[in-house]
């Protein structure tokens, strides 16, 4: 059990404390009044969720709001270790102990990485319908965002998903100012700033200390293995889990099947469900994205061999993949992801030809996607066209975009119209 004088320690550094300086994010989220849902921030390890609810704080300093009417927790603290729900109460009492006067007032609570406590959505429940608490939540896993959580929420949630920072957010992060027009030195310094990130992606640490980069990196993925899965789902086997999450960087479509084939041949023994299982934990630490294929049948798209992305291309270059193709491919990815969510998919014509990414809205097709590094070679073009027509054909749309290295321009072929647009051109659209 959590003692009151632990949670009334937690409550004064929070006040003692200055927030951090912080790089400015384009997201907006809400501070209104009334609010009567729990605002929750869900993203991968290091990905800026804390830092997320630091520029909430600021924003509400700047409105008028004291700092002493807020109250921000990160229970990955080591002092709250083993906490439970019912230590929440005690985290309630000290706080309205040290303040008495914010039981009449608005408060503002900060809740960092809240997925470690058992059925904390009782607790914020009662948060937000007892008491004039605004409520914001962070987490390190997609399970704050599944349907299990908004029906246990019973409506009092929204949720938003925090990445990496963005391209737009990584050039203003290293002061880089862009307009419409660029000159030609403009230009070269914005490609040269775009390889940076296509290398090195986008977490909020490896642009503020880049000589570190390569560490930091190696430590988010050592943290998000060992404690966001060999400990949260206590793995027997965490040998066979990192040569599985290996495999998955090395995989352009991964088949469970096949790597369980390739263990039994090497002699590891684990069951195929126990590696189904594992891919199940990669998703949900936020940091492997398998992307199904298209199909008007759910049934037929779920059971499809997904297509491996990663939420930074930071991780790929760990693993050694340099290929500008697969780097360019999976950052393309990942800004659909950030803007589109789960209506992506790739898409495999009836005559096998590939098709990089179909975007789904409602019950139509919104836009057919190919991500080509360099669209200048003949073969690498023919193929690549050759795929969007008969999915265009097949499918019935006519939105056919190829996202280059640095090619602009369009062309009539088949009787349809196939715009290019150069990569940071296209990353730089709101």
């Amino acid at each position: 059990m959590i003692a009151k004088n632990v949670w009334g320690e937690i409550v004064k550094d929070f006040q003692e404390r200055n927030i951090p300086e912080i790089i400015e994010r384009e997201a907006e989220y809400p501070t209104g009044t009334p609010l009567k849902r729990a605002v929750v921030f869900v993203g991968p390890r290091r990905c800026g969720k804390t830092y997320s609810m630091f520029q909430l704080m600021k924003k509400l300093l700047k409105v008028g709001v004291q700092k002493k009417n807020m109250l921000y927790v990160n229970f990955e603290d080591s002092r709250l270790s083993g906490a439970k729900l019912d230590d929440l109460n005690g985290l309630l009492e000290a706080f309205f102990e040290i303040y008495p006067e914010n039981k009449t007032r608005k408060s503002y609570f900060f809740l960092d990485e809240i997925q470690t406590i058992e059925r904390w959505e009782m607790f914020a429940r009662r948060l937000i319908d007892s008491e004039n608490v605004q409520l914001f939540i962070t987490g390190s896993s997609s399970k704050l965002m599944s349907k299990e959580i908004a029906t246990s929420m019973r409506g009092r949630s929204l949720t938003y998903r925090v990445f990496p920072f963005s391209f737009r957010e990584f050039l203003s992060a290293n002061g880089i100012k862009y307009g419409k027009y660029l000159s030609g030195a403009e230009k070269a310094k914005l490609l040269n700033r775009l390889r940076e990130y296509m290398e090195y992606g986008g977490y909020p640490e490896t642009i503020v200390y880049k000589e570190e980069r390569e560490r930091i990196l190696s430590e988010i993925m050592d943290v998000t293995i060992y404690r966001d899965i060999v400990e949260r789902y206590k793995v027997k086997n965490p040998k066979i889990l990192r040569v599985f999450f290996a495999a998955l960087f090395n995989s352009k479509e991964f088949s469970v099947h096949k790597f369980f084939n390739f263990l039994k041949s090497q002699g590891m023994k684990i069951s195929k469900n126990s590696l189904y299982n594992y891919l199940e934990y990669f998703r949900d630490s936020l940091i492997v994205y398998p992307l199904r294929k298209f199909s008007y049948s759910y049934k037929e798209a779920e059971s499809s061999i997904p297509k491996i992305y990663f939420v930074d291309n930071g991780l790929l270059r760990l693993q050694g993949i340099r290929e500008n193709g697969r780097l360019m491919e999976n950052l393309v990815f990942t800004e659909l992801e950030r803007k589109w969510g789960n209506r992506i998919f790739y898409y495999k014509s009836l005559d096998g030809k590939e098709v990089d990414f179909l975007i789904k809205e409602g019950a139509k097709i919104r836009q057919l996607i190919q991500a080509c590094y360099d669209i200048s070679d003949f073969n690498t073009k023919e193929r690549e066209l050759g795929a969007l027509l008969k999915a265009s054909e097949e499918l019935k749309c006519k939105n056919l975009l190829v996202i280059t290295w640095d090619y602009e321009g369009s062309e009539k072929k088949g009787g349809k119209k196939i715009v290019y647009v150069p990569l940071w051109k296209w990353l730089l659209e709101k």
